[in-house]
This record gives C-alpha cells, structure tokens and sequence, in this order.
C-alpha cells in the first residue's frame, strides 16, 4: 500500500498560510506579555473582568510585544484601580485612546501623559475623582475629554473644566455635576466661583526688526485671581537669552541675535488653575546675504544652475557670465523655486544651451547689509567638430569670433576695454564692404551681358555691313581682287580674334557682285 503524496502549498495559498502563522504567533506572544486578569492584542489592552481585577494600571512584560505598539486601552469595572503614576502610561507612546470607566480612580498624576503626545480620546466615566488638573492634559490636542458620573468638589480646581466646555460647540454633551459645601450636586455650568477666572498677559515688545549681531529685551507683565504663574515661550531659539521673572512681571534679554531666528515666535505665557493666557510676538532679524549653495548645471526640463541664498530683507539677484553682466531673457532667467521665510533655493534656467553658453558663471547676491559672490564653470555641450579637409575656406577662427549676444546677454569683455558700440560699428563697415562688391560686380556682369547682345545682333544682321568701319570712321570697299598691302597682310595674320568678331569674310551680298568685303587694320 503506497503513502499518498503531501500536498503542496504554492502561490496565494502558501502566502495566506504563512500569515496566519505570524497571526498566531503574535496573539501568543502577546498572551503571554499581558497582565493575568486582562487580554491582549498587538494593538490593544482590555480589561473588563471584575474579579480577581487589577490594583494597578496595566503593564506588559519586558522584552514582550512592544508597548509603543498599543493604540487603545480600554478598562472598565476595575474597582480597585484607583492611581495613575507617572511611569504607568509612559512606555504606552502610540497611545491614542484611554478609557477607564465605572472603576475606583481617585488620582492621576500631573506628568502622567506627558510622553503620550499622540493621545486624542480620555474617558474617564463613572469613576471616583474629585478634583482633576489641567495641568495633564494642557499639551495634548485632545478631541474628547469624557468626565461624567465623577465626585467633582466645587471649588476653582475644576473651573477649567467648566471653561472647556464653554468652547466646545455643543456645551451640552456631557452633564457634568460638582458637590457644594452641602452635598448637594450643582451643575457645572451654573457654577460661579469668586476670584477665579482665566488670567491674562501682556507683551510690552519694542520694534522687534534687528540687525544680526545685535541685542533685544522684551518685557511682560500678568494678571489673574488665583495669581497666574508667568513664563516664556521661546521655542527653538538659538541666540542666548536669560529671563528674570517676579510675580506678575518679567523680562527676557536676547544677546547677540542669529541670523537662524529670524521669523520665530516668542511668547510670554500667564497660567493658572482655571487656564492660561498668552501674548506672542515674531522676531524679525536683518542680515548680510550668504550664498550658501551653488552647484553646476543639471538637465531636466531645462538646464539648471541651482543655487540657495539667505538674506533679510530679500536680496537681488545678479548674474555675470565670463566677468559680464547677464541680461535675463525668456531662453536665460533665473527662477525661485522654494522659499523658506530668509532662505531662497532656485536655479539660472537655460533652454536648450549650446557650446556657446559654456563659461564661468558668477552669482551675487546683495542687499543693504551687504553683498556675496560665487562662481561655477559650466559645460553644456562640446564644440562641433568641422572637417577642413572636406570644407578647406571653412574659417577656422569662426567660433572664436562669433558672440551669440541676444542669448547670453552683455557680453563685452571689461578687462579689454572694448565697448560694444565700437564691435557693432566694425560689423557694419564689413556689412558695407560686402554690399559694394556685389553692387561692382553686378554693373561689371550686366556691361558685359550687353556687349555679347550687340556683338551677337551684329552678326546676325541682314544688311550686314557694307565694308570695313575704318578707324577715323568711314568705310572702304575692297575689290576682290585688289591685294593686300603689307602693313593690312601683317595685321590680318596678328589679330585673328577680329575674324571671329565680325564673322571673318563675309558671304558675298547679290547686290555686291564684284565687291568683296574685308576686315582693315588700323593705319
């Protein structure tokens, strides 16, 4: 009896195996990470059982599933779970929803979410808190803050939460209630405690525009009841800076300004039990232009010199090629691509260079402050290869004569001195020149045109001639048999072309029987 072959897994089958190993894998490793009386997910951590319950916020295992991992926490019926430590939600950082309802919470500690920075929804419903701090949630970007069915006391403690809910658009989602001196529940809306209200702040700024280099104090004062507590905001700030502070006044010094500050925000912040209050102004700092990149040319679209320049206020741009001034045109301009407050990145855009626009290529960038210069080499394309054996009049020196000016711009050399008025003027006497040898050799080929016309008419005519135009102008007829004189025989044979001329010895004309007309020289 033969075994029947294994089957084989191939493709999608073997793909959806695999993940529901890992599935597997994962539900059991976090099992057994997960605190005995809770369950556990990759991503979440319930707690509903009452009994034996859970004394302590839940923790996971060491080197189990990563706590970072945990969105969602949810606990409820939990009646000895009443403190929440610092450290307890900590290592819980992707935590974004917390809930705890119809348990025993008492207490939660002031930095207890101070890592949990992604957290939007808390719950706490039904529990036993009596008094609750902004202070816990004053750096969250909260979306829903459930307090319903707690013990609140009345007191200024909790005004915040009533001035929370006055902000909300719909101030009537939750019934909140606190217990007076009598016991007896007040609605939190209608709760009006003396000396406590929301403080303010005042910034008493100077012109906060400065030059680099130089130094600024702001000063603020605070009001509130309960007094508010007043600090600064300063953010990122690079410059050094200090700050004295008394009860409702202070004072913060900013020594030798960056350039790096220009355009931050600098607060004077008033806080107190029922909220805080805050008056801010932007540092503005005037600064020296800095080239601080400039690469040679890439292609994309166009060819691209790209460049980054700081500057404040915003410097002008101006570019040189070979030491001359650029004029910008729609084939060569400069573009400003991405610009960050005092930091400009563009590029000089060339469409489609030639070898002609190979060179050094300056930028400067200036302002009132001061002015910066850098310079690149760019090659765009060899020059073209002339083969003078095939073009032997081809002239060698054309492409170091040519000056392609309406596309690189002014391209007159400073160190030479030359103007380019005297460059155009030398074009037009050689534009002239050329203009006067065509117009003399046109009169010359149209003279001779007209001679060969006469010539060829004379020949042709059917008169012909009746003798020999002598040189003082008159005619001679020659008998045929009169002879020659040694002078006309000696001409006769020395200018053969004059046969050609005249046709040599004419045919003789019926009317001219006995007459025989010939050519005679010169006497």
């Amino acid at each position: 009896m033969s075994m029947l072959p294994w089957p084989r897994w191939h493709g999608p089958a073997m793909a959806r195996l695999w993940r529901l190993c890992w599935l597997a894998v994962g539900f059991w490793r976090a099992s057994l990470a997960c605190p005995v009386p809770c369950k556990c997910s990759a991503s979440r951590i319930w707690c509903t059982e009452p009994s034996p319950g859970i004394v302590a916020f839940p923790r996971l295992e060491p080197n189990s599933v990563d706590p970072e991992n945990i969105t969602e926490i949810f606990i409820a019926n939990q009646k000895r779970l009443e403190i929440i430590n610092e450290d307890d939600v900590e290592a819980y950082v992707g935590l974004k929803s917390l809930t705890i309802v119809d348990s025993g919470l008492k207490f939660v500690a002031y930095k207890a979410f101070l890592k949990n920075s992604n957290l939007q929804h808390v719950n706490f419903t039904r529990n036993k808190l009596t008094s609750l701090s902004r202070k816990h949630f004053r750096h969250l970007d909260l979306s829903d803050l459930v307090l319903a069915g707690n013990p609140f006391t009345c007191s200024c403690d909790i005004m915040w939460i009533k001035a929370l809910q006055e902000t909300k658009s719909s101030p009537d989602t939750q019934d909140l209630y606190c217990l007076n001196e009598s016991s007896k529940n007040t609605p939190l809306a209608n709760l009006q405690i003396p000396n406590c209200g929301l403080p303010s702040a005042r910034l008493a700024a100077p012109n906060l525009t400065v030059e680099e280099g130089n130094s600024i104090t702001l000063s603020c004062s605070v009001a509130g009841d309960p007094l508010p507590t007043l600090y600064w905001d300063v953010g990122n700030l690079v410059s050094k800076h200090m700050n004295e502070t008394s009860h409702t006044q202070g004072s913060l010094r900013i020594t030798n300004i960056s350039s790096d500050d220009s355009g931050k925000q600098i607060s004077c912040v008033a806080e107190n039990l029922v909220g805080e209050d805050q008056d801010s102004v932007n540092l503005t700092v005037h600064f020296a232009p800095t080239i601080t990149f400039l690469e040679s040319p890439t292609s994309d679209h166009h060819w691209c010199i790209p460049f980054t320049v700081r500057g404040n206020p915003k410097p002008a741009l101006q570019w040189f090629y070979n030491g001359a001034i650029l004029n910008e045109s729609k084939y060569i301009c400069t573009k400003i691509h991405v610009t960050n407050h005092t930091e400009y990145h563009g590029c000089l855009q060339l469409d489609n260079p030639t070898h002609m626009n190979n060179g050094d290529y300056t930028l400067m960038a200036k302002n009132e402050y001061g002015k910066d210069e850098r310079q690149i080499s760019a090659h765009f394309m060899g020059r073209p290869v002339i083969d003078y054996e095939t073009n032997p009049n081809y002239p060698e020196d054309l492409y170091e004569d040519w000056t392609a000016a309406t596309d690189i711009g002014d391209t007159t050399n400073k160190s030479n001195e030359i103007p380019s008025t005297d460059v155009a003027d030398q074009t037009n006497r050689e534009h002239l020149s050329v203009y006067a040898v065509v117009v003399i050799a046109s009169v010359v080929g149209f003279c001779l045109l007209v001679m060969l016309l006469l010539l060829k008419l004379a020949r042709h005519s059917k008169f012909g001639m009746k003798g020999a135009l002598l040189p003082w102008g008159r005619s001679e007829y020659v008998s045929p048999n009169t002879a020659l004189t040694g002078e006309q025989q000696v001409l006769e044979a020395e200018t053969p072309f004059l046969k050609d001329l005249t046709g040599g010895i004419s045919s003789v004309d019926s009317s001219e029987k006995g007459h025989v007309r010939v050519p005679l020289g010169a006497h």
